[in-house]
């Protein structure tokens, strides 16, 4: 997918597409000063970060009303998803120069009355419940679990790109965690898969169990 392809694709409003646009330029400039994203992806940056983003939308529940995102890094696929719907969403990044890119960006997208930036680990947050919860290039699948678990209900769907280690990440995590997981393929790579799953909880161990 090229560059024009990914910017088609995302078929949103003008005004939407302009504020990504400047978003873009922000993510540029800021790159000079931090590493948000590699240097050699800065040429696909459309199709392998915005566009990227964006199609998890369609893995998430149509009424979900609150979204959070774990290491948000440069905000893919949090911030994305925000200028493309109208959900609320909760990023999350231990970083304070990324936090605060993060918060300058939400302001370029017209998003600061519906993102919360939380700078901060995971685990050191209180448990919230959250309809969905998503995180891009941040810890394996064992990790995720255990941190995002708090943030979780039995409804919540998780999404998580995974590209072509997903069914790998996946095996390895089957006996200490069950729920109901799938892999969906990816927009972007015809070989990259995204995990969704619901019902996500931690196995039990013991008498008894399983």
């Amino acid at each position: 997918m090229d560059e024009a392809e990914a910017r088609a694709r995302l078929d949103v409003p003008r005004e939407t597409l302009t504020r990504l646009e400047a978003f873009a330029a922000l993510l540029r400039a800021e790159n000079e000063r931090q590493n948000l994203v590699s240097a050699a992806s800065l040429d696909q940056l459309w199709s392998r970060h915005i566009f990227d983003s964006a199609q998890l939308v369609r893995l998430a529940p149509t009424d979900a009303a609150s979204w959070l995102d774990l290491g948000a890094g440069a905000g893919f696929p949090g911030l994305i998803v925000a200028a493309i719907t109208p959900i609320r969403m909760t990023l999350v990044e231990a970083r304070k120069l990324r936090a605060d890119f993060l918060a300058g960006a939400a302001e370029v997208l017209g998003l600061c009355d519906r993102v919360e930036i939380l700078c901060a680990k995971a685990e050191q947050l209180p448990p919230r419940a959250f309809d969905v919860i998503s995180a891009r290039a941040f810890a394996p699948l064992e990790r995720l679990l255990t941190l995002g678990s708090r943030f979780s209900t039995d409804k919540t769907v998780w999404i998580l790109p995974k590209g072509r280690n997903a069914k790998t990440e996946l095996a390895e995590v089957e006996s200490s965690w069950q729920g109901d997981f799938r892999l969906e393929p990816s927009l972007t790579d015809a070989d990259a898969r995204i995990i969704v799953a619901t019902g996500v909880r931690r196995r039990k161990r013991g008498k008894g169990a399983r």
